[in-house]
């Protein structure tokens, strides 16, 4: 690995343009951006997996202290000799505001302060593997307009085990198919690598601050562009769950609202009509959640339920309209494509799986899973 020509530390923030600092004599091959706040206890670990890419090309950090208010920026000063040795140029810089602007201002800041040609995407309290860089890097030569994943080793082992083994098992048409479902982003967001050409078409980070799912919003805009999504089917991250984690900061409601959005733009504007499977609570919440115009769509719930299907019908209570809206609630064999999936994912024993092969339906043309 080449040494760097030009080390940097800014106290205050950097003024740089959104693209970042594109002098030629600078230009590294990778940029990993990481935003910071109050993760000092985690960063030597972090750093120390910096250190062992096993990446051949030429690599910075970047790094954007967002307000910090431990000795964060001092354990990664504490790292810049280590770096430089191995080749690896840093840049820090931050603000030391009273309140943290948030985690989508500071990887917008670590972004702009940076000049890689491609970006990966590193949270302070996670822990990439030595290969990481380097196959993440040959999957986006391959793909150049889309954000790259990797499967993930959740810490501690066991937490949040659902969401794990959908991150790491949902096939490379799932990463498409199923964008609408709670869990979020296909490939998540402590994976991500892409390009900076990429990044700067999809554009910046949104800046709300706290309860805002950044993330979420830029994979959304991402697809809009045209974008694809890929997954080194490795595990290349250590993914850390604990409770001074930004997710939690995000209310459930305001991601189901981003999702009905998201769902009525992509999928249910190109649909004539469609039915809800679920009578139950989620499919009715979802049906409320319409567009008029996509509730008329709506021609049937169904369900495997005999109570919900003997009562034949879902009045939709809260309707101004007169008579109120009454849609049929019938037997899922009884019931038509397109299918929108409101039951959660490998909840059902395989039951879910069972119904919709029977009816040799397919994912992402026949129905989408939207729980």
């Amino acid at each position: 690995m080449n040494p760097p020509k030009r080390l940097r530390n800014d106290d205050n923030e950097a003024e740089t343009p959104p693209g970042g600092r594109q002098e030629e004599e600078r230009a590294v091959d990778v940029s990993i951006v990481m935003p910071m706040y109050n993760a000092s206890c985690w960063l030597d670990e972090c750093l120390q997996a910096v250190l062992y890419q096993d990446f051949t090309g030429t690599m910075e950090l970047s790094v954007f202290d967002d307000a910090s208010t431990d000795d964060s920026r001092k354990v990664v000063e504490g790292w810049r000799e280590r770096l430089e040795a191995r080749g690896i140029s840093v840049v820090i810089s931050g603000h030391d505001s009273a309140q943290p602007r948030g985690v989508g201002y500071a990887k917008n800041k670590a972004i702009s302060q940076s000049c890689g040609q491609y970006l990966c995407f590193q949270d302070a309290d996670d822990v990439m593997l030595p290969e990481r860089v380097r196959l993440q890097y040959e999957a986006c030569l391959l793909h150049p307009n889309s954000l790259i994943g990797c499967k993930v080793q959740r810490l501690p082992e066991g937490s949040t085990e659902r969401y794990t083994r959908w991150i790491n098992t949902i096939s490379q048409d799932q990463l498409i198919t199923q964008v609408y479902t709670s869990h979020g982003p296909t490939v998540v967001m402590p994976t991500w690598f892409c390009s900076r050409s990429w990044s700067l078409k999809v554009g910046l980070f949104d800046e709300g601050g706290k309860g805002v799912p950044e993330d979420l919003l830029f994979f959304y805009q991402s697809f809009r562009q045209g974008g694809g999504v890929a997954r080194v089917d490795q595990c290349l991250l250590v993914y850390r769950y604990h409770e001074k984690g930004a997710t939690h900061s995000v209310k459930e409601e305001t991601i189901w609202k981003l999702r009905v959005d998201f769902l009525q733009e992509r999928v249910l504007s190109q649909w004539e009509s469609f039915t809800i499977w679920n009578a139950g609570k989620q499919g009715r919440k979802l049906y409320r959640c319409l567009s008029p115009n996509n509730q008329e769509k709506v021609k049937a719930f169904c369900d495997v339920d005999e109570n919900k299907i003997q009562k034949g019908f879902y009045t939709y209570e809260e309707s101004k309209q007169r008579p109120k809206p009454k849609i049929p609630v019938l037997h899922y064999k009884d019931a038509s494509a397109p299918f929108i999936i409101c039951v959660k994912l490998d909840m059902t024993g395989g039951v879910l799986e069972e119904n919709l092969n029977s009816l040799q339906l397919k994912e992402g043309i026949d129905y989408f899973h939207f729980n």
